[in-house]
């Protein structure tokens, strides 16, 4: 039997979670969500079930509001690597979820690392 789109992404989501986990263990996770409007990223402890930093294009003062666009991922990541700085965090590991590894995830992605946050 075929499985759904959802199944398959959650399929996905779990997939790569778990690859990641036995690898990075220590390392804060850069954990992404992206819907058709909005993109938003957490820097999250897993250790300590925190988040440290996070970052959302539903925040006024990036301008970006219900754009669910390229430049309004690259605006989210940019601010989320300013974040992370104040938070004294320096290097984490991508966690994209069950997204692909293309157009506003990537983008995203491109943003934190030449905002100084090692990915």
């Amino acid at each position: 039997m075929a499985l759904s789109k959802r199944e398959l992404f959650l399929k996905r989501r779990l997939r790569v979670r778990n690859k990641l986990r036995k690898v990075n263990a220590g390392r804060a996770r850069l954990s992404v969500h992206r819907s058709n409007k909005n993109i938003s990223v957490q820097l999250i402890d897993d250790v300590n079930g925190v988040t440290l930093a996070a970052a959302s294009s539903m925040e006024k003062d990036l301008g970006v509001i219900g754009k669910g666009n390229v430049e309004a991922a690259t605006k989210v990541g940019a601010a989320l690597a300013e974040r992370a700085k104040a938070a004294g965090i320096e290097e984490a590991y991508f966690d994209r979820g069950g997204f692909l590894f293309h157009g506003r995830v990537k983008a995203l992605a491109e943003a934190v690392r030449e905002g100084g946050l090692k990915i």
